[in-house]
Formats: C-alpha cells, structure tokens, sequence
C-alpha cells in the first residue's frame, strides 16, 4: 500500500493515464511500456525515492493486470414507470 502523498499524486496520474490509453484502444504490452518509461523518467529526474519507485511498480503493475480496471460499465436499463 502506498502511503507517501507524491507517490500517490503519481500512483493517481499513471492509472488515469493507462484507463485513458485503454479506452482510446491500447492494449497490454502498449500500457506496460507506458509504464516502464514512467518509472524510467521518475528514476532519471530522482523524482521520488527509488524504494518508493518501486513500490509505485509494484501497484501499477498489479494495477494493470487487474482486468476489472478496464472494464466498460454496461448500462443500466431504465424501469419502465411512466
């Protein structure tokens, strides 16, 4: 569980951004390179610490190979009151 707020903050950004990325039509192999550049960046600028990088990988990998976060709700059907 992640627990530092900029972790969070980046926890937050990257699975918006891998949602945004599926529904436009990416698959797996798309986002899990999306996500090694991520991490690739925060280790280059030493954005965070680098046990909370990996902590950060831990979750959005776990993230990304959680299939119900990709999932298109159905709508609900109306009732028929009128």
């Amino acid at each position: 569980m992640l627990q530092d707020t900029h972790t969070i903050r980046h926890y937050q950004k990257l699975t918006d951004a891998l949602v945004e990325m599926w529904n436009r039509g990416y698959r797996f192999d798309d986002l899990r390179l999306y996500l090694d550049g991520y991490l690739a960046a925060l280790r280059h600028t030493n954005a965070i610490e680098p046990y909370l990088i990996h902590r950060l990988e831990e979750e959005a990998t776990r993230y990304i190979y959680d299939p119900s976060n990709f999932e298109v709700p159905m709508p609900q059907p109306e009732s028929g009151y009128y």
